[in-house]
């Protein structure tokens, strides 16, 4: 990964293409935060004999799209800007990519363009080795880590049901911080 020097400027950005697909982790899951608390939302994949990441296929045989559409509308409905994006962000799934590399693909686009981040992403060509910055395996839903805080990107912003839930809840999608922020996402970016 390659971060511009103000970390918001046009930045490089090396999206793994090459790896396996990795069961319970971040590549088909995300968390919001609902009345009620933390809720994961999860894409269903077909499992096979290839499971590269590429490949892999998303499993339309359930209603999970509705479901989908119907916990985001619960969970931000009050929310100040869920309006301006829901359409564009359902659209996306209703569009029924083929392989979650390709829903990915689009939603990581959307988040980019609305929260106002020049970045490119590049897939790789081959399976590239972990380095310094690299948080493929540190970051996973199953366990336990620091990386935001140890980065100082630990910071609160305007969440619908931060009183009922008793503060802040931290690491959540960034659906979260654009629904309760806007176009001010980016500026609560740059703050970082």
């Amino acid at each position: 990964m390659t971060l511009s020097p103000d970390r918001v400027l046009p930045s490089t950005v090396q999206l793994e293409a090459c790896e396996n697909y990795q069961k319970q982790s971040y590549r088909n899951r995300c968390y919001i935060l609902a009345g009620d608390g933390v809720q994961m939302l999860q894409v269903p994949v077909v499992h096979g004999a290839d499971m590269a990441i590429t490949r892999v296929q998303v499993d339309y045989s359930t209603p999970w799209v509705v479901r989908t559409q119907r916990a985001l509308d619960t969970a931000y409905e009050t929310s100040a800007y869920y309006e301006y994006y829901r359409e564009e962000l359902f659209s996306l799934l209703e569009a029924k990519p083929q392989t979650l590399w390709e829903l990915n693909l689009s939603t990581i686009r959307f988040l980019l363009d609305k929260t106002g981040i020049a970045c490119r992403l590049s897939p790789t060509s081959a399976f590239a080795r972990e380095e310094a910055d690299d948080y493929r395996t540190t970051i996973h839903p199953k366990r336990e880590d620091s990386v935001l805080t140890d980065l100082g990107l630990d910071k609160a912003y305007y969440q619908v049901f931060r009183d009922r839930m008793g503060g802040f809840t931290p690491k959540l999608s960034c659906l979260d911080l654009l629904f309760n922020e806007g176009p001010d996402s980016i500026l609560w970016l740059k703050k970082l």
